[in-house]
């Protein structure tokens, strides 16, 4: 069976990563969204095991000692991060797995796994980030002004990305994604080799 392939999107709060992913799944049946373990309070509409698993900073502290994370961050007093056992299973049956994680995961994952496709998800501006930010309505004032500070320093890491991915629209944004993950499928892997030498031994 064909290994899976994990996709890494990142980018600023706000940029429209988690609508990307969406429309991105619905077109790519393969393709399967990783569920991230935090620590933060459930914001309203999300459940648990759907959006996030929601659990103690005892739980996700003692995760970490058992290495249980493929990554984790503390973003904002939060602890974020990927539990690794059901990654690495379902890449081995063959779905792809889609992480929307941020800078510092995105690179602890290129660490771990360095076959990772990484996309980064640029605003067409602060300003239009700003706006989408304010017009969520999820965050306090002093919070947004963290956020947008925040993102002038992780626009710079996009260098580090594979691809970078501008959502001003997000139907072309969402498409170009898919071509991306599409695309990683044509690499050059240990079944494409296997593939070509067929073709040499005829």
């Amino acid at each position: 069976m064909k290994q899976g392939r994990l996709i890494v999107i990142s980018g600023p709060s706000g940029t429209g990563k988690g609508s990307i992913i969406k429309k991105v799944m619905e077109k790519w049946p393969a393709a399967e969204f990783s569920i991230s373990m935090t620590t933060r309070g459930k914001r309203e509409g999300e459940e648990h095991g759907v959006h996030y698993y929601f659990a103690t900073r005892e739980v996700f502290e003692q995760t970490i000692e058992d290495g249980g994370f493929l990554e984790w961050a503390d973003v904002f007093g939060n602890y974020y991060g990927t539990p690794k056992a059901p990654v690495e299973k379902r890449l081995a049956e063959g779905a792809d797995i889609i992480l929307d994680i941020d800078i510092q995961g995105g690179m602890n994952v290129r660490k771990a796994m360095p076959e990772a496709v990484l996309i980064f998800i640029l605003p067409p501006s602060i300003k239009e980030l700003r706006r989408r930010l304010e017009h969520r309505g999820t965050d306090a004032q002093d919070v947004i002004e963290k956020r947008l500070a925040k993102a002038l320093t992780e626009i710079g890491a996009a260098r580090e990305y594979d691809y970078v991915v501008v959502n001003d629209d997000l139907d072309v944004a969402a498409a170009q994604v898919l071509s991306i993950v599409q695309a990683s499928h044509l690499e050059v892997d240990g079944t494409i080799e296997e593939t070509i030498r067929r073709y040499e031994e005829e």
